[in-house]
């Protein structure tokens, strides 16, 4: 009944938004009782919050099954790598991921469940670019998280937007942007802002 509850949510909140995706709609998607609704889920919150989680949990999942299986030799392979995960992980319901990620209120424990999947996701990108031969930048770990949030924030931006990126230009683009910044050995012009 669980699973079946946030199916339904997840079409409501992509259909409504998150303000107007009320545990009513929900439970009415879902062909159950608002009684039988709060019997698995306190609040519309508690909702969101399990939608979260599946998310994050999907997407470190694909992280680590794609870098389990071996790390190509070229780095714009490597940058694929990453990159594909996470359009896969935002190719299911783009709507849903935009209401989570820009409508939905942010309680503190929900933003430490973020952060700390960023920290597993820069960390296994910090271990792919760490003694990879094409990588020229000074500070590995401090581009491993700027590779992450890039990746994050083109795939986001550009595939949940309403005149969305193909998932395979977002991929291409974001490759082009990685690959010249990882690579560049020439002095930092303008470092500071």
């Amino acid at each position: 009944m669980r699973r079946w509850v946030l199916g339904a949510a997840a079409q409501v909140f992509a259909e409504f938004g998150y303000g107007a995706g009320t545990t009513n709609r929900i439970a009415d998607r879902a062909g159950i009782s608002i009684g039988s609704l709060y019997r698995y889920f306190p609040n519309k919150d508690a909702i969101l919050r399990a939608l979260m989680d599946e998310h994050l949990d999907a997407g470190a999942a694909l992280y680590q099954e794609r870098l389990a299986a071996g790390l190509p030799a070229a780095l714009d392979d490597c940058l694929r790598l990453v990159i594909k995960a996470t359009i896969d992980n935002h190719r299911d319901n783009p709507r849903l991921h935009r209401v989570l990620f820009e409508e939905a209120p942010r309680a503190p424990g929900l933003l430490a469940r973020l952060h700390e999947s960023e920290e597993l996701a820069v960390a296994l990108v910090a271990g792919l670019l760490e003694h990879h031969p094409e990588v020229a930048v000074p500070d590995p770990a401090l581009s491993a998280r700027v590779v992450v949030v890039t990746v994050e924030s083109m795939v986001h931006r550009l595939m949940t937007a309403s005149n969305s990126v193909p998932p395979q230009q977002v991929e291409d683009e974001t490759v082009i942007l990685l690959s010249g910044y990882l690579r560049h050995t020439g002095p930092v012009v303008g470092s500071g802002w």
